[in-house]
């Protein structure tokens, strides 16, 4: 089994992710991650969509599973099998604000995570790091917020929508005046940046 990651956006798959793609007699992904894809699926080849993660794990050996972004970025990278890398969120979004990737520190807040999520982003700030945070839609960025209004730091905070597609925006504020989700699909960049 291969896990492949397809990019966080259009145009953001390795050539190694293209390659497999283009091998591959049988690919699963969400339809995101297809959909990211399908220009470099063979016609041939058998494509399913998941619908229950639960049983990934019991896949045939020759699937290649797609995941968006990185698979080791709160992908599919669990799997056994080889892991083919991809352009994450986390990559975009330290590029486009130009902040080196070996200063920050990468937080998951997505499903089930979210409030140990929101303490490690509150503690990590504290002591001075930058923090890199995916979230989902059902994270409460406002608790967050209040809860990094609270401390004496005068934090910077970039809320990165949509990265890697032509709707994307990056928005920059302090603490005092944070900018506010209009998409479900963000992450974001906290700290002294």
């Amino acid at each position: 089994m291969k896990i492949v990651g397809v990019g966080c956006g259009p145009g953001m798959l390795t050539e190694q992710a293209i390659c497999e793609i283009t091998r591959a007699s049988l690919i699963y992904g969400s339809k995101r991650a297809i959909d990211l894809a399908k220009s470099y699926i063979p016609a041939d080849c058998a494509v399913k969509t998941i619908d229950d993660f639960k049983h990934l794990k019991k896949l045939p050996d020759n699937a290649v599973i797609l995941s968006t972004g990185d698979p080791m970025l709160a992908g599919l990278g669990y799997l056994s099998g080889e892991v083919i890398p991809g352009i994450s969120s986390f990559q975009l979004a330290t590029a486009r604000l130009k902040i080196p990737i070996s200063r920050v520190s990468v937080i998951v807040a997505h499903g089930k995570g979210h409030a140990k999520g929101m303490q490690d982003t509150v503690r990590d700030v504290n002591a001075g790091k930058i923090v890199f945070l995916l979230v989902d839609p059902k994270f409460n960025v406002q608790d967050l917020y209040a809860r990094l209004a609270a401390l004496p730091i005068p934090l910077k905070i970039a809320l990165c929508e949509n990265l890697g597609y032509p709707q994307e925006r990056i928005l920059i504020g302090g603490i005092q005046s944070p900018p506010q989700p209009a998409e479900a699909l963000y992450s974001l960049v906290i700290g002294l940046f």
